[in-house]
């Protein structure tokens, strides 16, 4: 099973289903509540089951978290879904650069941020 995890800067919860459902084949996320902690919905993508977390208030509530899981999923790697999430959302996205290992400690971690001054990987603070 593959998950991917994108982050959000200031979440539009009706942009984020629009873009989901062009993505995704089907699509069930109530997103309208994103004062919630967790919301958790279903979807499916070539026949496979896909399930989409939504952590609407991660990293001091500026940005959301958006987890897909699934054997079958329309991007390969965290940063082509940032991308596709920067295109059709026009906000920061962030994800991470895939170096980190689950177990390694965490020295300056950086990730990709995507804006209007293009991709460039950072430390979050």
């Amino acid at each position: 099973m593959q998950d991917l995890e994108i982050y959000i800067r200031d979440l539009k919860p009706a942009q984020l289903s629009a873009w989901l459902g062009q993505n995704l084949d089907s699509l069930n996320l109530d997103d309208s509540d994103v004062n919630r902690s967790v919301v958790k919905g279903q979807a499916s993508y070539r026949g496979s089951r896909v399930g989409v977390i939504l952590y609407p208030g991660a990293f001091g509530k500026r940005y959301g978290s958006l987890i897909l899981e699934g054997d079958e999923l329309p991007w390969a790697t965290d940063l082509e879904f940032a991308r596709n999430a920067w295109r059709a959302l026009g906000t920061e996205i962030r994800c991470s650069t895939g170096d980190w290992q689950e177990g390694q400690p965490v020295d300056e971690e950086r990730w990709w941020r995507l804006d209007d001054r293009g991709e460039e990987q950072v430390v979050w603070n």
